[in-house]
């Protein structure tokens, strides 16, 4: 797409939403065009963070179908869209409310504490949810002698066993693109690039390996913990493991500095269905609407809250 096709497309969506009352939120790893149309882009907490808060009668859901579900359980009394169906998440298909239930048949005195990247179903079967930005503190707020269920994500559950000393029951799902980032990455990028910092999701397949060489060069942050560090830092030159969609922000709130990915193919194709046409065409024609139903809502909505409030 041409630069002056994407600037024609951008004055339409901002057009529409203003015609529409409408709030437009992405995440970090949407497409950089989808990224810099919106009114907010952040992670999935902040992204919540917003949904709750707008005054906007629509909010359009520039991420994958599980945030925006969150979106619609936080605020009931808007019109939530999405501008493409096909935005899943290999992670939230990974454990199914059946699933869950099941396993605390076999924990029933557990706390289940349960990643944001599920869906409603499983939202509503928890009893908290958590981002990778606050999932310290939401271990930590649970008293050390309780058991804990952590699904559905294994290598955010192992970084997590790691850095609070607690033992947790791990739920074996993943992500596709994190669980590709594996430890033979990092330690090729720690040889060839002794000059840069090294950013590290904790969902990566590497994460818990990478805490043996973590030090002020190898940090492990959420995306919205990598924008403050690499704004804050004194390095000009930054390796990033995670989805390559957070380049362009990192490129613009930290300017002057460089950001490489250490691998160019941890892209999301659940993230990138979402274009700048469908955005237009989800705002012209109110499409595609995501509801949740009311009983769900309402049993998800007490893990969610506990996961906002924890930030």
């Amino acid at each position: 797409m041409t630069t002056t096709a994407v600037s024609q497309l951008h004055e339409e969506v901002r057009a529409l939403a203003r015609e529409r009352d409408a709030v437009i939120l992405a995440h970090n790893y949407q497409r950089p065009e989808v990224q810099d149309v919106a009114d907010y882009v952040g992670d999935s907490l902040g992204l919540s963070q917003q949904a709750a808060a707008t005054d906007a009668a629509l909010i359009v859901f520039c991420g994958v179908h599980f945030m925006a579900e969150t979106a619609a359980i936080l605020a009931p009394d808007k019109t939530v869209l999405i501008p493409d169906l096909d935005a899943g998440c290999s992670l939230a298909a990974s454990i199914t409310a059946e699933q869950l239930r099941a396993w605390k048949d076999q924990h029933p005195c557990a706390v289940v504490v349960s990643y944001v990247n599920t869906s409603a179903e499983v939202k509503a079967e928890s009893d908290y949810c958590c981002t990778s930005g606050n999932a310290q503190a939401v271990i930590e707020a649970i008293p050390p002698d309780q058991e804990i269920l952590f699904l559905p994500d294994l290598f955010l559950g192992l970084w997590l066993e790691r850095v609070t000393g607690r033992t947790l029951q791990i739920w074996l799902g993943e992500c596709h693109v994190h669980a590709g980032i594996r430890p033979q990455d990092i330690e090729r990028w720690q040889a060839d690039a002794p000059d840069a910092a090294l950013l590290v999701h904790p969902e990566c397949g590497c994460a818990s390996q990478a805490m043996a060489f973590a030090n002020e060069r190898t940090q492990i942050l959420s995306t919205e913990k990598m924008i403050r560090f690499a704004q804050q830092s004194e390095k000009s030159r930054f390796l990033v493991a995670t989805e390559t969609g957070i380049i362009h922000r990192l490129q613009k709130e930290a300017p002057g500095k460089h950001f490489e990915p250490v691998r160019d193919d941890a892209v999301c194709k659940y993230m990138k269905t979402i274009t700048l046409p469908k955005l237009r065409d989800a705002l012209h024609d109110r499409k595609h609407e995501v509801t949740v139903d009311a009983d769900t809502a309402e049993r998800a909505r007490g893990a969610i809250e506990r996961m906002v409030a924890i930030s």
